[in-house]
């Protein structure tokens, strides 16, 4: 059992890592702007904070993140833009404020678009149309790679509300998209790669639930996941459909 600490526990992906790490018996503390938003049943079951962590002061951040753990931050969306980047900025500085040994293990939410495609180490977010939007991703990989903290960064596709797979049977990888880019997309300029990208990105359309599984299954101290990317997909063969991407294909 772990004492976890979850950042924006309200929110989509937010809900089932709480959700998960009740069922798994970790000692769960919740950050939410909006207790209320907190259902009933999962409220009672943990230690609420009520803060906004876009104006609580990085002290007090600090002070929450030393008595656990794992923090894993589910909070901020990438079409913030700034705001997110900034929120990273002022987890990240807490974290950095603690002792070494005070400092938990952190997970922290990218998006596909932030692996390696190739061993040229260009990402998704390099490429045309898809920087536009995920830029703030880009952002924050390049101020936690920086900073001593035991981190890892989830980077799924979209996420939907769906019944999990599990674990055992979707695609894992570290650094690099969990995918199958062609080969030859290592050799062209960056604009022609983008369709093939677009294209892989139903792969890993993936659910909340193996999302959240995936972080709370990786909270030990220095894993095999520590300091890198981690992508999910969904089984060789197998593409998922969220409606917002049918209607209009886009990265995540």
């Amino acid at each position: 059992m772990s004492r976890v600490l979850i950042l924006g526990a309200t929110g989509s992906l937010g809900r089932y890592v709480t959700q998960q790490a009740i069922a798994a018996n970790h000692a769960v503390s919740a950050v939410v702007r909006t207790p209320s938003k907190l259902p009933a049943e999962l409220r009672e079951k943990v230690v609420v904070h009520q803060a906004d962590l876009a104006t609580k002061p990085v002290s007090d951040l600090a002070t929450m993140f030393r008595d656990h753990d794992a923090v894993l931050n589910t909070a901020g969306l990438v079409t913030e833009g700034q705001v997110f980047v900034d929120l990273v900025e002022r987890i990240v500085t807490g974290l950095e404020s603690l002792p070494h040994n005070d400092r938990p293990v952190c997970w922290f939410l990218g998006g596909a678009a932030l692996l390696d495609l190739d061993d040229r180490g260009r990402r998704g977010v390099d490429l045309p149309r898809i920087a536009a939007t995920y830029w703030p991703h880009r952002a924050n990989f390049e101020r936690i790679r920086q900073t001593a903290v035991d981190w890892r960064i989830l980077c799924p596709g979209p996420m939907v509300h769906q019944q999990p797979l599990g674990l055992a049977r979707m695609r894992i990888s570290l650094d690099r998209v969990p995918v199958q880019v062609p080969s030859f997309t290592r050799f062209l300029p960056r604009p022609p790669v983008l369709p093939f990208f677009v294209y892989r990105v139903p792969e890993m359309i993936v659910s909340y639930a193996d999302a959240a599984a995936l972080m709370l299954a990786n909270l030990t101290p220095s894993g095999e996941m520590s300091r890198h990317r981690v992508g999910l997909a969904l089984p060789v063969g197998t593409r998922g459909r969220k409606a917002q991407w049918a209607a209009r294909p886009k990265a995540a």
